[in-house]
């Protein structure tokens, strides 16, 4: 994967792939989006306390698992 060949989004564009305003389950951790629509544990938008739509860098450090978990989907997008 060549992240410059990426298309760009804006947090806006994110903000509507939330399961909710559109079937795609997107979130954004380190500049990169990743689609969750797959997993079941973001069914509906949601993950535990967390929220899809958004870019959630900050919130990964409380997180139980590591950024690693996130290798299992695939990368749609930039961040910008």
């Amino acid at each position: 994967m060549v992240v410059e060949d990426l298309p760009v989004y804006t947090r806006q564009q994110l903000a509507l792939r939330n399961g909710q305003d559109r079937e795609e389950v997107w979130i954004a951790l380190d500049g990169l989006i990743y689609n969750v629509s797959a997993s079941r544990l973001w069914f509906r938008g949601t993950h535990y306390e967390h929220w899809s739509g958004q870019d959630l860098t900050d919130e990964l450090p409380d997180a139980p698992h590591t950024k690693e978990v996130l290798q299992r989907f695939p990368v749609v997008g930039r961040l910008v």
